[in-house]
């Protein structure tokens, strides 16, 4: 994790993070598309763990009428998201700690990128829950994060993929057995049991627009 924000963290936060994640540049743009097909042109977006700043820049960048609100529970992180951001901060507020903290008025949107597979499966339900409950009607959500079969021997194969895959991107050998060995001890689901969370929250409509490796990205409304 970055611990401050000068501009050799951001950029080899940057680097590291898409050599982590299969094809996450584009993961971004396909979630903006998506996010952008109900969402007016100064919609609200809700964007939780937001830390880094990463996809909130990416948003904003392609949607200038777009106001945010970001939650992390990272001080660092959001520190490093404020600099990320830059001008952009303009059209965003920035929150320290879960979804509890952020605003109660119904978002056009919401965004939970790389960030439910930290969660146990019943606060992964709870915090969708409390996304649903923040967002009009019909309002788009994308989230993306670790999901794959869960049968031991299958999840021990795809964990050796995921460490093969950030090795074979540049990532030390070291970090990625690193990698691996926190993938060993997350709450991982697999897409099944997260798409049914998604349905158990409230979400309707859950579409797999994603699939890289370990990682699902899916679209659903509210």
């Amino acid at each position: 994790m970055t611990t401050n924000a000068d501009p050799h963290n951001i950029a080899d936060y940057a680097q590291n993070t898409c050599r982590l994640v299969p094809g996450l540049l584009d993961m971004r743009r396909m979630a903006a598309l998506l996010l952008a097909e109900h969402t007016p042109f100064n919609g609200r977006v809700l964007v939780v763990g937001a830390g880094g700043g990463l996809e909130l820049k990416c948003f904003a960048e392609a949607q200038p009428g777009w106001h945010f609100e970001g939650v992390d529970p990272s001080s660092e992180m959001l520190q490093l998201a404020r600099s990320t951001l830059g001008e952009l901060m303009s059209r965003i507020r920035l929150h320290e700690g879960y979804v509890d903290v952020a605003p109660q008025d119904p978002f056009d949107a919401a965004s939970c990128l790389q960030t439910l597979h930290f969660t146990s499966a019943p606060e992964r339900l709870r915090t969708l829950q409390e996304i649903h409950r923040r967002l009009k009607p019909g309002a788009p959500l994308v989230v993306m994060h670790l999901s794959f079969d869960q049968e031991p021997e299958l999840r021990n194969a795809w964990l050796s993929r995921y460490a093969a895959f950030t090795t074979s991107s540049g990532v030390d050998p070291a970090k990625a057995q690193l990698v691996r060995a926190i993938g060993e001890r997350l709450e991982i689901l697999s897409p099944m049991q997260d798409e049914e969370l998604m349905r158990k929250a409230g979400f309707k409509r859950v579409s797999l627009f994603y699939a890289a490796f370990t990682f699902r990205g899916w679209v659903a409304y509210a």
